[in-house]
């Protein structure tokens, strides 16, 4: 009896690890993806310099979704200009397009995946506020829209910008 209880945690231990830690619970926060996004500053040519807060019950993780909070604002939501930036819509203006390219955006948002060819942290810009149970916390990151609308253009994502209406 021993070794078959041995043999089960020995098995199943790693699936846990795998599937059931750290990890997999921070993805499972993001994909409900609930943040904010607002403007810092225009930035450079082709890059949005934005600050995304994003939710979580531990500090760490939400600074670590933060990257693939901001990628997915940029293509989804877009954010509201305040003094000194512009306003943004976002690259997908089709709606239900995340959804029809399920697929594809679980792969592009897996852990390491392609949405972090697109974005980059500024050091030294992360605040944290604790709410009730949570924190929220804000990071600065640059997003390279105009690689990242190239990319989603490929995919048959978006449509480029000289395809009309």
């Amino acid at each position: 009896m021993k070794r078959v209880l041995s043999f089960f945690v020995m098995c199943l231990l790693p699936v846990f690890v795998v599937f059931g830690g750290p990890k997999s619970k921070a993805n499972k926060e993001t994909e409900r993806f609930r943040y904010e996004l607002e403007c810092v500053n225009n930035g450079t040519e082709g890059f949005y310099l934005v600050k995304v807060w994003s939710f979580s019950k531990k500090a760490n993780v939400a600074a670590e979704q933060s990257k693939k909070n901001a990628v997915h604002g940029v293509i989804f939501k877009g954010y509201v200009g305040k003094s000194g930036c512009v306003s943004q819509r976002p690259l997908a203006k089709t709606p239900g397009v995340e959804y029809e390219k399920a697929a594809y955006f679980k792969e592009f948002f897996k852990d390491g995946g392609e949405y972090m060819k697109y974005v980059t942290l500024t050091e030294g810009t992360r605040e944290i506020v604790k709410i009730g149970k949570e924190y929220k916390v804000g990071v600065v990151v640059s997003v390279a829209k105009d690689d990242l609308r190239k990319a989603l253009e490929a995919a048959g994502v978006v449509k480029s910008l000289g395809s009309g209406f």
